[in-house]
C-alpha cells in the first residue's frame, strides 16, 4: 500500500506492528477491526448525525466554516458513536502509544461528498497536522480514523506524507509525495497527529464515510468539553473507560465548593498525568 505499514487485526503481533509503524512511518493501517454489521450501524448513525448537525448548527454556518460534511460532537445526535470507545483494538493501541489516562480530544464524523474536479478545495483537502506542535519527539496525540466506506484514490482516501511526523517547522516537506491510505470498511488508520496529511478529492459518485478520533494526554484541553456538552447525567452513566475518555476525570472545578470536595468526589482525579 504505497509504503504505508498495513496489518490485520487477526495477526498475533498486530499491536507491536502498529506501534512500530506509527513510530517509523507516522501511520499504520489495521484491517478487520469492525465487522460488517457494526460498520453499517455506524454508517447509518453518521448520516443521522449529519442531519442533526445541519438542523442544530445550520448549513450557512457550516459552509462559512468550510466544514461541509464534518459532524462535530456526533454522539450528541446518536449514541451509536459511544460504541467506538469500547473497541479493544482502538483502546489497546491508544494505551500503548499515549498511555492509560488519555482523553478523547475529539470525535468527528465525516461525510466527504463526491464533487467534480476543479472546485475550490475544502480544509480537509489541504495538507495539515492535527497536532501542530513539536515536543522534542514526545508523542502527545494519536489519531484513529475508522473507515466506514472504501478508502481509495477515487473516493478521497486520506493522504499522508510518510515520515513527516515529529518534525519542527510550520510547512510540509516539499521533497515528498503524499500517498493514499487505501482501506476497506471496518479498517482503522492510526497515525501520529503531527504527521502532514489531508483528504483526497472524492470523485467516485458516492459519499465517503469515516469517523476520526484524536486522543491526547489528559492534560491537553479537549476540542469540546464533552462532559459539559453531553451532560453529567449521560456521561456519568457511561462505562468507566468511556467516561475517562470523555474527560470525566479531568474536569476543571468552577467553584471553591467543587475544588474542596473529598478526594473521591473531585472533578480532576489524582494520577491523570
Amino acid at each position: 500500500m504505497n509504503g504505508i505499514p498495513t496489518f490485520e487485526a487477526t495477526g498475533g503481533n498486530w499491536l507491536t506492528d502498529v506501534v512500530n509503524g506509527i513510530r517509523t512511518a507516522g501511520v499504520a493501517v489495521l484491517g478487520g477491526v469492525l465487522d460488517a454489521g457494526r460498520v453499517q450501524a455506524l454508517a447509518d448513525a453518521t448520516l443521522r448525525a449529519q442531519e442533526g448537525s445541519v438542523r442544530e448548527v445550520g448549513s450557512a454556518r457550516l459552509d462559512a466554516a468550510g466544514e461541509q460534511g464534518v459532524v462535530r460532537l456526533p454522539m450528541r445526535f446518536d449514541p451509536e458513536f459511544f460504541s467506538l470507545f469500547e473497541v479493544e483494538e482502538i483502546l489497546t493501541a491508544v494505551d500503548a502509544v499515549i498511555g492509560p489516562t488519555s482523553v478523547c480530544h475529539l470525535q468527528n464524523a465525516f461525510v466527504l461528498p463526491s464533487l467534480p474536479l476543479g472546485l475550490p478545495p475544502m480544509f480537509q483537502n489541504s495538507l495539515h497536522r492535527d497536532f501542530p506542535r513539536y515536543l522534542g519527539g514526545y508523542v502527545a496525540s494519536l489519531n484513529a480514523l475508522v473507515c466506514l466506506t472504501p478508502f481509495r484514490e477515487d473516493t478521497g482516501a486520506t493522504k499522508f506524507i510518510l515520515g513527516s511526523h515529529q518534525r519542527q517547522g510550520d510547512l510540509p516537506p516539499t521533497d515528498a509525495k503524499a500517498v493514499d491510505a487505501e482501506a476497506e470498511p471496518g479498517t482503522v488508520v492510526f497515525f501520529d497527529s503531527t504527521i502532514w496529511h489531508c483528504s483526497g478529492q472524492n470523485t467516485s459518485g458516492s459519499d465517503r464515510l469515516g469517523i476520526n478520533h484524536q486522543f491526547t494526554r489528559s492534560y491537553f484541553k479537549q476540542q469540546i468539553d464533552y462532559s459539559r456538552a453531553l451532560g453529567e447525567e449521560l456521561v456519568g452513566g457511561l462505562p468507566e473507560t468511556t467516561k475517562r475518555l470523555m474527560g470525566w476525570y479531568t474536569r476543571v472545578p468552577t467553584s471553591l465548593d467543587e475544588y474542596y470536595r473529598p478526594p473521591d468526589e473531585r472533578l480532576y482525579r489524582a494520577g491523570q498525568g
